[in-house]
């Protein structure tokens, strides 16, 4: 397989992968490789206190969420659809660096191709393009699984993944102005979707 391609088993299909970068789709070992000894894989229940760390971390930095302290694994789950949940792990270690999940936007049928989406990394390990390769990855999962429009909901002042955001396809839709209290004070908050190409 050619560094630069895409191998869909299931459809024969090569597609080009972005910045040389390997995308094997092959149903629940899907992963995306991200840079020697970095790949990007399905979450698993053993990720569970490395994908709550790094969400605590997020919520501590006070630009993540209106949230201020992460759930248990059991509440986490349960808030997230299982077949749109991946981590990027360090290989040689086991070390979960970041994390991507989606939650539905309504039991609705007619919005079944709707979902929010979270995307977190490890404080130490940010600027090194593993939210990218998250963000990247999960659109074409949830691509794949005829999603049809992803949300986010971001601070204003998280002007780090407003930029990721939007340079993957994401725009912003609307201001939800004093949406809630967060420490003491009211914050808006950016909706941002990224339709689907289809």
């Amino acid at each position: 397989m050619a560094h630069d391609e895409v191998v869909e088993p299931y459809s024969g299909l090569a597609r080009a992968a972005p910045l040389g970068r390997v995308i094997v789709n092959c149903g629940p070992a899907e992963f995306e490789h991200i840079g020697p000894g970095l790949e990007i894989r399905p979450m698993r229940d053993a990720d569970a206190a490395q994908v709550l760390e790094i969400y605590q971390a997020g919520l501590d930095s006070g630009q993540a969420s209106f949230e201020t302290t992460a759930p248990d694994w059991e509440g986490f789950t349960a808030g997230k659809l299982a077949h749109l949940r991946y981590v990027a792990v360090d290989t040689a270690s086991g070390e979960v660096l970041g994390w991507v999940a989606a939650s539905a936007v309504s039991s609705r049928p007619v919005y079944a191709g709707v979902v929010e989406h979270s995307v977190y990394v490890h404080p130490g390990r940010q600027a090194h393009g593993i939210g990218r390769s998250l963000l990247r990855a999960f659109i074409a999962a949830a691509e794949d699984a005829g999603v049809w429009t992803v949300q986010a909901g971001i601070f204003p002042e998280n002007t780090a993944s407003l930029t990721l955001h939007q340079t993957l396809g994401f725009r912003v839709v609307g201001t939800r102005e004093r949406l809630g209290r967060h420490h003491g004070r009211w914050r808006d908050v950016l909706l941002l979707e990224r339709r689907s190409g289809d």
